[in-house]
């Protein structure tokens, strides 16, 4: 569900939604507040609650949109929270898969996002730790790495006369043979 246009903050897409959805997102907005690491803004992000790096912090993004770290919103039929720590990182979506079958609760995921109804879909404690393990550092670090498997971020790297990750991984796998 799109919020309507006139929708500019987290508090008024919260407003916009209907009781029972506002606070189901309340609290899990809550939940990711309290843990979301120093450096990641809060704001508005494709139609949803986002936490992102700034492009104040860093401007020169693929789409010129900020970079998404986690996101929240209310669909037709669930409410998504979006976590692209687990879609970047196999750790991180392992222990997403083992957090939920610890506690018993069933995993309807897509790529990143978690659908839910409720808070209590969802195993709060471990999310809420997983969300505190990447620094707004690292996850630039990431962004920039999975840049670099893209044909444009290998035609800017050679423009620059650096390598592409595709040679730097050629010639670690090499080294690495060679040991």
């Amino acid at each position: 569900m799109k919020p309507p246009s006139n929708v500019k903050t987290p508090a008024q897409y919260i407003d916009s939604l209907p009781a029972d959805r506002a606070k189901t997102i309340a609290t899990v907005r809550t939940l990711v507040n309290k843990h979301i690491p120093r450096g990641y803004d809060e704001c508005l992000v494709w139609g949803t609650i986002g936490w992102t790096i700034p492009l104040s912090r860093y401007p020169e993004t693929y789409n010129n949109q900020p970079i998404c770290y986690v996101a929240l919103s209310s669909q037709k039929n669930y409410c998504s929270l979006y976590l692209m720590g687990a879609f970047w990182s196999a750790s991180q979506l392992e222990q997403l898969k083992a957090a939920f079958k610890a506690t018993g609760k069933k995993l309807d995921m897509g790529k990143c996002c978690v659908h839910f109804e409720t808070p209590e879909d969802l195993p709060l404690e471990a999310i809420g730790k997983l969300i505190s393990e990447i620094s707004s550092e690292k996850w630039i670090e990431m962004y920039e790495q999975s840049r670099l498997k893209t044909k444009a971020g290998q035609a800017k790297m050679a423009k620059k006369g650096g390598r592409s990750a595709r040679k730097v991984a050629a010639k670690r796998a090499v080294a690495k043979h060679r040991r």
